[in-house]
Formats: C-alpha cells, sequence, structure tokens
C-alpha cells in the first residue's frame, strides 16, 4: 500500500510540474535542467571512413617511389625534379598539419574532413592530367595541403567519439592503417605502373585517387559525427608561418641539396632552421603567457605521455621512410625487378605489419610497453637479417631470398608503430584532440621526409662510390642505429599504457 500511495504521489508531482511548465510565461526560468546532448559516437561505418582518409594522404606519399623512373621518362624530368615530386607533397603536408587540426576544431571536423578529401580528389586529378615536370610539382604541392587538412580530423574524430576499449582498438586499427598505407602505396604503385591502364602509365597511381575520394565524402556525409572544440581558439598567424618557415628550411635543402650540387641557398636555408624553430618556440611561449592560445601549447608538450611518445616517434619514423625510398631504389635499379615484382617483394613486410598491429592491444594488455622493446629488437634482427641476405647473396637474389628479413622488420615494426601513437594521444584531452593530432602527424611526416632526405641522400651517394650492394648494406646497417635509439627509448616508457 506504502509503495502504491508513494507511485500515485509521485505522478501527482509530475502532473504539478507538467501543468506549471506549460503554462508558465515564456521568460521563466525552467525548474529543471536540460540534459546534455549525448556523445557522439563513431560506429564501423565511420571508422572504416576515416581510416579511409588516413589510407590516402601515406599512400600517396610512398606511391610515386616505383613510379619515379616512369614520370622520368614522359615528362623529361631531372633528379632533381623527381625530388621535388616526391619534397613537394611531403614538405606541404607537414607544414600544414598543425593548421588543419586547429581548423578542424573550430569549423567542425567532418566538415574540414570532407573539404579535404574533396579537395584531395581534385588535385589528384591534376596531378594525373600534369603536362609537364613543373605542373606536377605544383599538383603534388597542392596535394599535401589537401590532405593536411583531412589527416588531422582523423585522429581528432577518434579522440573525441571513442573512450576505453574501443578507443584502443581504434588507435591499433590506426596505426595498422598507417603502416600497411606505407607499404601499400609502393605495392599499389607497381601494379598500377605496370597495368598502364588505358595508355594511362604512372598517371594511373594518381586517377585511382579520384573515385576513391568521392566515395569516401559519401561515406563520410552518413556515418561520420561532427565534433569541435567547446573552446575554439582563433588560428595562430604568427606559430603557424613560423612553422612553416622552419619545417621548410631544413626539409627542402636536405631532400634537393644533393641532386643540386649543394647550393648556396642549401646552407643559407640549413643556418636559417635553428633560428626559426627558436623564434617559433619563443613566440609559442609568449602566447601561451598571455592566455593566448598558440598553435602548439606549450602545456601540451608538458604531457610526459605526448612527449615521450613523440621521442620514438621521431627514430622510427626517420628509418621507416628511408628504409622505403632506398629498398624501392635498390630493388628495382640495383636488382632489374619491374614495378610489380618490386612492388610483390613488400607483401611479406604488409603482411606481418598488419598481423602485429591486430595482436599489439592484447599484448600491451599484458606485457605493456615493453610491446614496444621488442618490436625493436625483432625489427633490428630483420634489418640485420637483410643487410646478410644482400651482401652475401646479391647475385641473383631474388623475392624468395629477400622474405625473411623483410618479413621480421614488418612485423617489428608493426608492434611499435601503433602503440607509440596510441601513447602520444592517450591524455590529449578531447578539446585540443585535432591539435595533438596535428602535432604527432607532423612530427611522423617530417621525420619520413628526414628519412627520405638524409638515408635516401647517403644511399644514392654511396651508390656511385662503392656500388649497389654495399651502399645498400652501409645504408641498412645505418638504419640500426634509429631502431637502436628506438627500443632504448621505450626502456624509460611507463610499463603500463592506458
Amino acid at each position: 500500500m506504502k509503495r502504491l500511495w508513494y507511485q500515485a504521489e509521485c505522478r501527482s508531482i509530475l502532473d504539478v510540474v507538467s501543468t506549471a511548465s506549460a503554462t508558465a510565461p515564456s521568460t521563466a526560468t525552467p525548474t529543471v535542467p536540460r540534459l546534455d546532448h549525448p556523445a557522439p559516437v563513431l560506429g564501423t561505418l565511420g571508422l572504416f571512413t576515416v581510416l579511409l582518409g588516413a589510407a590516402l594522404p601515406l599512400i600517396d606519399f610512398f606511391i610515386v617511389n616505383v613510379a619515379l623512373p616512369t614520370i622520368a621518362d614522359d615528362l623529361a624530368a631531372s633528379t632533381a625534379m623527381l625530388e621535388l615530386v616526391v619534397a613537394g607533397y611531403g614538405v606541404a603536408y607537414a607544414v600544414l598539419l598543425v593548421l588543419g587540426g586547429r581548423l578542424g576544431d573550430t569549423v567542425g571536423r567532418r566538415r574540414l574532413f570532407m573539404i579535404g578529401m574533396a579537395a584531395f580528389g581534385l588535385t589528384s586529378l591534376a596531378c594525373g592530367l600534369a603536362p609537364s615536370a613543373w605542373a606536377l610539382v605544383g599538383a603534388r604541392v597542392a596535394q599535401g595541403g589537401a590532405a593536411a587538412l583531412m589527416m588531422p580530423q582523423v585522429l581528432a574524430t577518434v579522440q573525441a567519439t571513442t573512450t576505453g576499449p574501443r578507443r584502443a582498438r581504434a588507435m591499433s586499427l590506426f596505426g595498422a592503417t598507417a603502416g600497411l598505407s606505407m607499404v601499400a602505396g609502393q605495392i599499389l604503385g607497381g601494379v598500377l605502373v605496370a597495368a598502364d591502364i588505358a595508355g594511362s602509365g604512372w598517371r594511373a597511381i594518381f586517377l585511382v585517387n579520384v573515385p576513391v575520394a568521392i566515395v569516401g565524402l559519401v561515406l563520410a556525409a552518413r556515418a561520420v559525427p561532427e565534433t569541435r572544440s567547446q573552446k575554439p581558439a582563433p588560428v595562430d598567424v604568427p606559430g603557424t608561418l613560423l612553422l612553416a618557415l622552419s619545417l621548410v628550411s631544413l626539409l627542402a635543402p636536405l631532400t634537393e641539396g644533393r641532386a643540386t650540387g649543394w647550393p648556396l641557398w642549401t646552407w643559407v636555408s640549413l643556418a636559417l632552421f635553428p633560428f626559426a624553430a627558436t623564434a617559433f618556440f619563443l613566440t609559442e611561449r609568449a602566447a601561451d603567457r598571455r592566455g593566448e592560445v598558440p598553435l602548439v601549447p606549450p602545456s601540451l608538450l608538458r604531457l610526459h605521455s605526448l612527449r615521450s611518445g613523440l621521442a620514438l616517434v621521431l627514430p622510427f619514423s626517420i628509418g621507416f621512410g628511408g628504409f622505403m625510398f632506398v629498398i624501392a631504389v635498390a630493388l628495382q635499379q640495383g636488382l632489374r625487378m619491374g614495378p610489380v615484382t618490386a612492388g610483390l617483394a613488400l607483401v611479406p613486410l604488409a603482411l606481418t605489419f598488419f598481423a602485429a598491429s591486430l595482436a599489439g592491444p592484447r599484448l600491451v594488455g599484458r606485457y605493456g610497453s615493453r610491446v614496444v622493446t621488442a618490436g625493436g629488437l625483432i625489427q633490428a634482427v630483420g634489418v640485420t637479417t637483410l643487410a646478410a641476405v644482400v651482401w652475401w647473396g646479391w647475385d641473383g637474389l631474388g623475392i624468395a631470398g629477400l622474405a625473411p628479413g623483410i618479413a621480421l622488420a614488418g612485423f617489428g615494426q608493426g608492434l611499435q608503430l601503433p602503440v607509440l601513437m596510441r601513447i602520444v594521444l592517450s591524455d590529449v584531452p578531447a578539446e585540443r584532440a585535432g591539435v595533438g593530432s596535428g602535432v604527432m602527424t607532423t612530427t611522423q611526416q617530417s621525420a619520413l621526409a628526414l628519412g627520405v632526405a638524409t638515408l635516401g641522400s647517403l644511399f644514392l651517394t654511396l651508390i656511385s662510390s662503392v656500388g649497389m650492394r654495399e651502399a645498400l648494406t652501409i645504408t641498412l646497417l645505418v638504419q640500426l642505429a634509429t631502431i637502436a635509439v628506438t627500443a632504448l627509448l621505450s626502456l624509460r616508457l611507463p610499463r603500463t599504457i592506458g
């Protein structure tokens, strides 16, 4: 009876409240607070869509590696011009990534993701239709800018729409996608160039992006939730310009220096880099102290997880970028493999990388950050095996001989990259997800370009003096230094990963 009386009283009270609410003037203060809108959730189709957006920029960074000889023949492009085709995209991409993250926080991440996807499709079309080498370079720069609008929205959306185990799995899939895209770029490039679809030759490596971008736009409109920062900040113009100057002054001369004979401008540019980087840091710190929101907030860099994760992403990506460029040149020019065969030689790396990435979350739950250390050791064994095979079995070396070393290297890389990305963003607040992802992808992309510039230049310089076999062996041994740095730094990571 008491329960029935209590329920009747509750219904009576609710009726009174409802009547009062209905008859009260519109200016009256509501007596019952409104509930917040539920947080947006990224579904399976939405995750697939943003991962597609993550794959395209990375695929196109590497897809040209196996097409460079064909591009040179068709457009009468010099070695310096070919390096601009690669570097123009990479530098524009790296320079604008943090700005892309900031804009996504402000105007909406899905909106900017779709704008970037549409621009990427259009600039890819321009690349595929380029009538000259300079036109291709210009289109590649624009394509890199479009990629920089799209890419930061991927991690920012994942950070803002997932939590707990779902976020951990999404981050693992992102890491797997990133690694596979870099490998798949060279595999797909070889297949498309060899297929010569409708006589398109190398142009197909860019034209294939157009229908993919259209599909991505349709899926994004349906399946990706809109998110933005609760406290959007204006664009930091001085910080953006100084960051651009810093990256360009470092990456441009390192990429073009060897091919152009190290003219005066390359040395002036390199001398400018430390001053530009220092000015950028001081400007950002001053803006932070004034209560403004700089492009890269120093408070974000004070996060131990982000700082320690970036310290490992840097050497890892330098080694990865250099390895992929060097192996593409060595397979085609040294071992005289065709573009398809050169691409197929990397399939073991793709398969083992993917398998390790999928196993990552379970292994991290059991062994924590030591998974990164183990990955570094396995990668080192793979690269050492590959160097030994190259040195002692160069004559007649084929896919089968390369497979064990490449597979081990891929498995080790797959244990490292997804976990490192998860560490970098683990403590970044949701309202700064775009900036955090922009900082991480800028670091990764800059390091990839730096790896191509440094290890690639070392390799190409050694070829003329000691020969292809010796050059490749020495470069692989130098890459072991970057792997050692990553493995040693991983010992300082906290054992438990959030």
